[in-house]
């Protein structure tokens, strides 16, 4: 079977970001026995027709992404539908789903997102408002997926695979999920295929986590490769399942029916924020203070002017006191804390990443963590430092020494 992909955004055509659609549609495809034969990235101006129409004449089926918007340069969905001949009609399941996360808003030119062409069947889209679909133009299989990879991503993986195995009368394939924390996608792919370059590994990106697919061989076997990728990283950043660190957090905090708080610096507020994300949050999170300035550690959470002299603001003892400052003033079971250089400059002499992270718990010593994370920028740093925090604050809740923890991590 040939298959064809048109990836769309002029973003990509101009450069200014890579696709990796493209990338993960062919390795995944080429796993399945579709030979692909191209991949075509399109600007948002309506080439896509021409080129459509060209890939319709040599494909099984063509994978489009993006296009899917509600504005009048999104094109992709009435590109489909003439090439299949076929109306735009309103999906019902899609128009509820749209008032559902729109509400007013829904009504004028978002209500085109519920628009597919008539005959095609809707790949719902749990992660954003315009569907996915799939249908026939002639004898050629077209599937369209909205481009932002949070929502491309679990799209394909969940619906397009399955559907393209049964295309091609195909058993269902053992596949074991896992989800990685912190290290960056290129360096994981690398040491997947150190672990063993016989199976066949994917790889999901999303918020805070990566999505690890492995299949091939036996069990044992994809079990020992596992074993091996948790080695070279730690333990605790490779997961079973589909998870993230902070659904892990929030599992040790009701299992031992705790509270907590935090007391930030260099992650701004973004732990609290992440803590606060989740319906019943007010069940464990008591509260949190962003303690940028030396003053307000000082002052609010009582780290002693004499630990800020002697160590700096960005030091373990500083941390230290900041999970006990906040934990006091929140009357929390647990405390964590962070400080650290998220950049573009160094501060204190240290350098850009460094990070120490604080752990304070009732009946409990206080705990500290010193990490360096590589810099991909200031936003990288805090959102892997956040994790680190749900990753280490759990093993503390039970428990364990969360430095003996982080002493196994590599590729930060």
């Amino acid at each position: 079977m040939n298959a064809s992909i048109i990836v769309i955004g002029t973003e990509l055509t101009r450069g200014i970001i890579q696709d990796k659609h493209g990338a993960l549609i062919s390795r995944e495809l080429t796993h399945l026995g579709v030979h692909v034969s191209e991949i075509v990235a399109l600007p948002d101006d309506g080439t896509i027709e021409s080129v459509l129409g060209a890939l319709m004449r040599t494909s099984d089926i063509i994978i489009i992404t993006g296009g899917l918007g509600p504005t009048s340069d999104d094109m992709t969905r009435q590109v489909i539908a003439d090439a299949a001949g076929k109306p735009l009609v309103r999906d019902a399941s899609s128009w509820e789903h749209l008032l559902k996360r729109l509400g007013e808003k829904a009504y004028g030119a978002n209500s085109r997102q519920a628009m597919i062409p008539e005959g095609f069947s809707v790949i719902p889209n749990a992660n954003g408002t315009a569907p996915g679909f799939y249908g026939y133009g002639g004898d050629v299989l077209l599937i369209s997926l909205p481009g932002p990879p949070r929502e491309m991503d679990p799209m394909f993986y969940e619906s397009v695979i399955p559907l393209i195995r049964e295309k091609l009368d195909l058993p269902d394939a053992e596949r074991d999920e896992y989800s990685s924390f912190i290290t960056a996608e290129a360096k994981l792919e690398e040491l997947y295929e150190a672990a063993d370059p016989e199976l066949d590994w994917g790889t999901r990106f999303q918020d805070y986590r990566i999505s690890l697919y492995v299949s091939g061989k036996s069990r044992e076997e994809r079990n020992k490769a596992i074993a091996r990728l948790r080695n070279m990283v730690g333990d605790e950043r490779i997961a079973d399942g589909d998870t993230d660190a902070l659904s892990i957090l929030i599992a040790a905090l009701g299992k031992h029916n705790a509270t907590v708080s935090a007391a930030e610096s260099c992650t701004g507020g973004l732990i609290s924020e992440l803590l606060t994300s989740r319906p019943g949050s007010s069940a464990f999170m008591l509260g949190a203070v962003t303690s940028y300035a030396a003053s307000v550690k000082e002052n609010l959470l009582g780290v002693s002017g004499a630990t800020i002299a002697e160590h700096g603001t960005v030091s373990s003892e500083c941390a230290l006191e900041m999970a006990d400052g906040v934990r006091r003033l929140t009357a929390s079971d647990y405390s964590v804390s962070v400080t650290g250089v998220a950049g573009p400059d160094k501060d204190e002499g240290k350098d850009i990443g460094t990070v120490y992270l604080g752990f304070s718990g009732k009946g409990r010593e206080s705990a500290s963590v010193s990490l360096h994370f590589s810099s991909w920028g200031r936003e990288s740093i805090r959102r892997k430092c956040s994790v680190a925090a749900f990753i280490l604050l759990s093993a503390y809740i039970e428990g364990r020494n969360p430095s003996a923890v982080a002493e196994s991590w590599n590729y930060l």
